[in-house]
This record gives structure tokens, sequence and C-alpha cells, in this order.
């Protein structure tokens, strides 16, 4: 098992299937977890604060003085920062780029895109003058190629793809890592129900993107960066 003792990790969006997923995994794996929320009241329900565990709710990330509000509470809370994982975003889709609003763009990029890159500009300055980090980033299988009704959401995935390999290229000799998942289909219960009559078993399990941005994460991943990892499952 992987190892973070001592570590502290951001996740944005542990409210969300996947950031439940992501607290689990890197609780287990020792580190001090900073829990962030929209909801405090939500992550209230969902996790207990303790010596290990900061609940961070109220957080609007898509503003840029949430983002800093955010640092200096875990600085204060821990001391440092070594990991930030971005899970927070969101999905629409089913209607044609011709035929689609611009609120629907405006809104996938300010939740998919604008969240992630405030937390990214939030905690690097801090990274660069430790000398060390490691940044996850959740783009999409829809980022890499056009998909048929998907333009927004993919659009905003793709563009989390290109920043993650920008800061990667940026921080290189910093000692900073800077990486991004690629889920295909997320076997959650929102997704079972839009699609009642899809093949869940071929769709990929919360848990087991959780791991790889825990891999990611950590001391294993040291010569990886820029990377845009694929996890699919079966789909």
């Amino acid at each position: 098992m992987l190892d973070l003792s001592g570590r502290v990790a951001i996740i944005t969006g542990a409210t969300g299937i996947l950031g439940q997923a992501c607290a689990q995994a890197f609780g287990a794996a020792r580190a001090h977890c900073v829990l962030v929320g929209g909801s405090a009241d939500k992550l209230a329900a969902l996790y207990r604060a303790d010596a290990n565990r900061l609940l961070a709710g109220g957080f609007d990330l898509a503003l840029e003085a949430d983002a800093s509000r955010l640092v200096d509470m875990t600085l204060k809370q821990f001391g440092r920062i070594d990991i930030l994982v971005n899970t927070v975003g969101g999905f629409a889709g089913g209607r044609k780029v011709h035929e689609d609003d611009l609120a629907t763009w405006d809104a996938m990029h300010r939740i998919n895109l604008r969240t992630t890159l405030n937390a990214c500009r939030a905690v690097v300055p801090h990274f660069v003058r430790q000398g060390s980090g490691r940044i996850v980033n959740v783009a999409a299988r829809a980022g890499l190629s056009g998909v048929a009704g998907l333009g927004a959401y993919g659009a905003s995935k793709s563009a989390v793809i290109y920043l993650t390999q920008t800061l990667a290229a940026e921080l290189k000799e910093n000692g900073i890592g800077v990486n991004c998942v690629l889920p295909g289909t997320i076997d959650t219960p929102q997704n079972r129900r839009d699609m009642p009559n899809a093949d869940f078993t071929k769709w990929v399990a919360p848990a087991a993107i959780a791991d790889v941005m825990l891999f990611l994460a950590s001391d294993a991943a040291r010569a990886v960066s820029g990377a845009a990892v694929p996890v699919y499952g079966r789909s």
C-alpha cells in the first residue's frame, strides 16, 4: 500500500462520488486530508473532522478569492501542502453545438476548468517555494476528441488536459509533478439512473479511479508529469 504519512492533501469536490473515493483512498494512505466542498452541512454529514482531517465547507473554487482562502486555511492548520487533487466538476450534454446555449458553455467551463485553474494557481506558488508538490486533475475521455452532443463538456475537459500539460512543462524544474486522469463512464447512482439499459459492469468504479490518482500523487510517480492517464474500465 502506498504511504503518504505526513503529507497534506487538498481534495476538492469531496462531497461528490469521486471525491469521496479519493478521501477514502488518501485517508487510508495516512495523508492529512483537507476535504473541500461547497456545503459545510454535506461535508459534516459525510466526514468527521479530526487531527488528520480538516473539513473546508462553503468554498466556491470558481472564485479566485476562495481558492486563496483555502490555501491559507490549510497552511494555518497543517503548515504545509504537498498534494492538490481536483475532483470538483460537472456534466451537461445532449445538445448539438449550434442548438446549445452559451449558458451551458459558461457553466461547464466554470465548474470544470475555472475551479481547477484557480486551485492550481493558488497552490503553485507555495509548491515552488517548497520545492515539491503533486497536482492531480480530473479531465475526461471526452476531452480527447469530439463527441456529438458533448461540445461544452468535452471542450472544458480538453482545456483541463491542456492546463495540466502546460503546468507540467512550466514546473518541471521546480520538483512539481502535474498529471490528470481521463475517466470513462463512472459507475455512479446518477449514471445508472440516466442510462438504465447500459452494462454497468463495463463502467469504471470511483475507487479504481481514486487508486490511480493516489499513485500519481505518490513518490511512486515521481518521474511522471504531464500525463493524461486513461481510466476507462472496460468501456
